[in-house]
């Protein structure tokens, strides 16, 4: 048993508590209270400390006991993580219903990972007695999932001697299953979990660069604004705009090996949504069900305010713990916005000078901190894992200035900025692609000239090229009408507006639209572009606009994305074909007509 120093409360503050409890360290968890409430030290000065409650301090009062307990908010990392769905300190939700009912009641603290069931232990086979081991050397395996596969991992800053490893066999989490000597000759019992606290990044042996895009399946994504494998991403937009819903889908279709969603102080009926819809979501990858390879941490924004800013915390240091074991994951953060106002809230309830909009002035270090946890690194014993982060941003009345997204935008490389006005004019996903950006396409083309087709970035800069010149001449149309425009200049209006149509848009509910292949991606852009080229060259000639807008091949063209699915490339290749015929009769048309002309 750890010893424990008590103590007393002496002042409250909301969640913020002070305590008299002499010996207590920066950051250690302490209970306070007659109902036993987890916290964390976050000021000292003598032996008083100002502590964080995780729940709320209602009917708690001075005088009452404090207890620390010896660690810092940590998370159980094990086997049983996977599938599970936590609150923001790691307490497992669907327990707590079981024990209590729907509400949770305060003080409650069941283990986040079951004790009392046995997992199906498989020991490497080259280890042996006196091998020297350190953090990170693999023991061996438990199959957590029918999709993944849980590598038993020494915990960081463990070393020395193996003195023993148990057989293939069936082991509880309490179970010891290595023992070691370290160099100072203690014996270290190993068991198939550990603790790690959440504010601590794990170590890891070398920071690597990204080299392969994440594929999402959606096209404005993927093709246009690529985030790689170990990014750093931000979908910041107003509310309704659809971040929620870009979220969910690339935790469906993104080709990461895990997927770990936290719901930061969101609304409830969006959480519930998630948590009802997640577990009944097939992996598109697997035919599994996604929750095999997925873990949800719900924190909702009635839920207390300090857990809300715990919550990132745990789920960062959960994807590093499966980066560890080689794995590519991907940490969907929703949303930063409502993180940074709780630590708003409790910089104010502590009378720390507040600086833009009131965010203390810590605000841009600690985001840059949290989302320098991303990355690819290379692993002590599993090769190479990567932590893709991808943060919401909830900017009031949709304004990109505001402190949290503008410091945001500075931190990370990836920027998916929604517009409420492509919102309300039904275009999904509302992504702007005048305000959006991409720091990796030069590593990405490398990628999709390499697996897809060597006119990737040569057509991205095109279409785009297209969609800037189209918001120019939208402002001369608004201002005179369309006849002020050349017949030239209205084809650009046309070839933007199939752009929008054929690649950008893209219906999260159509069974055949909701993800497209790289491959497919490219074939409807290059097929659109190579449309928009043949009519150019049919403006030349003299063809008018009129003519070419009214060609049947137009409007098929724009729903090839629902026509044809990734796996029907050869009939899309077949349509191309004859869309460029239709355009060739035009110009043969022409041709005679210039031949028979007196």
């Amino acid at each position: 048993m750890k010893q424990t120093t008590t103590g007393h409360i002496k002042e409250i503050n909301g969640p913020i508590v002070t305590i008299h409890l002499p010996g207590v360290s920066a950051s250690e968890q302490v209970r306070v209270g007659k109902l036993k409430l987890y916290g964390e030290v976050i000021a000292l000065q003598g032996d008083e400390a100002t502590v964080q409650v995780y729940e709320s301090t209602e009917m708690v009062r001075p005088g009452e006991p404090a207890e620390r307990l010896g660690q810092p908010l940590s998370v159980e990392l094990g086997p049983g993580l996977i599938g599970s769905i936590f609150d923001g300190v790691q307490r497992p939700l669907e327990k707590i219903f079981l024990q209590a009912g729907d509400m949770i009641p305060r003080g409650i603290s069941p283990p986040a990972l079951d004790r009392e069931r046995c997992w199906r232990f498989t020991p490497e086979k080259n280890l042996e007695s006196n091998n020297l081991i350190s953090g990170g050397t693999r023991l061996g395996s438990v199959q957590e999932s029918e999709t993944v596969e849980h590598r038993i991992l020494v915990p960081p800053e463990v070393s020395g001697k193996l003195i023993e490893i148990a057989p293939e066999g069936e082991y509880t989490l309490e179970e010891t299953i290595a023992r070691l000597r370290t160099e100072s000759g203690e014996i270290k019992h190993l068991k198939l979990y550990h603790r790690w606290p959440v504010r601590r990044p794990r170590p890891y042996t070398q920071r690597l660069h990204g080299s392969e895009p994440l594929i999402t399946g959606q096209r404005i994504l993927d093709t246009f604004f690529p985030l790689l494998k170990g990014g750093k991403g931000a979908v910041p937009g107003p509310f309704g705009a659809g971040k929620t819903v870009v979220q969910q889908q690339i935790a469906r279709w993104s080709n990461a090996d895990i997927v770990i969603y936290v719901g930061c102080g969101e609304r409830g009926n969006e959480l519930v949504d998630v948590l009802d819809s997640f577990p009944k979501l097939q992996d598109p990858y697997s035919g599994r069900p996604l929750m095999e390879r997925t873990l949800l941490v719900a924190n909702t924004s009635n839920m207390p305010v300090v857990a809300r800013e715990a919550s990132i915390y745990v789920g960062i240091t959960i994807a590093e713990y499966y980066r560890d074991m080689g794995y590519d994951v991907v940490l969907l953060a929703d949303s930063t916005s409502r993180w940074a106002e709780a630590l708003r809230e409790v910089a104010g309830r502590l009378a720390q000078m507040p600086v833009e909009e009131g965010y203390p002035a810590y605000l841009a270090s600690r985001l840059a901190a949290f989302y320098e946890r991303a990355g690819q690194v290379e692993t002590a014993d599993c090769g190479q894992g990567s932590v893709t982060l991808i943060g919401t941003v909830s900017p009031p009345g949709g304004d990109f200035s505001e402190p949290v997204t503008s410091h945001t935008k500075e931190i990370i490389q990836t920027f998916w900025a929604l517009s409420k006005e492509l919102a309300d004019a039904r275009h999904y996903p509302a992504i702007d692609w005048v305000d959006s950006f991409s720091a990796d396409v030069g590593v990405a083309a490398e990628w999709w000239h390499r697996e897809v087709d060597r006119g990737w970035q040569k057509r991205r800069a095109q279409a785009l090229a297209i969609l800037a010149r189209d918001a120019e001449l939208s402002r001369i149309v608004n201002l005179v009408g369309p006849e002020a425009l050349s017949s030239a200049q209205r084809w650009v209006l046309e070839g933007a507006s199939l752009i929008k149509d054929g690649v950008l848009q893209q219906s999260a509910l159509d069974p055949v639209d909701t993800f497209c292949s790289p491959k497919k991606q490219f074939l409807l852009l290059e097929l659109i572009l190579s449309v928009y080229d043949q009519g150019a060259e049919l403006i030349e000639l003299g063809v008018p606009v009129e003519e070419l807008r009214e060609m049947p091949v137009l409007s098929r063209l724009r729903r090839c994305k629902a026509l044809y699915d990734s796996q029907q490339i050869d009939e899309l290749m077949a349509f191309r074909q004859q869309a460029l015929e239709a355009f060739s009769a035009i110009r043969s048309e022409y041709a005679q007509r210039e031949k028979s002309a007196p």
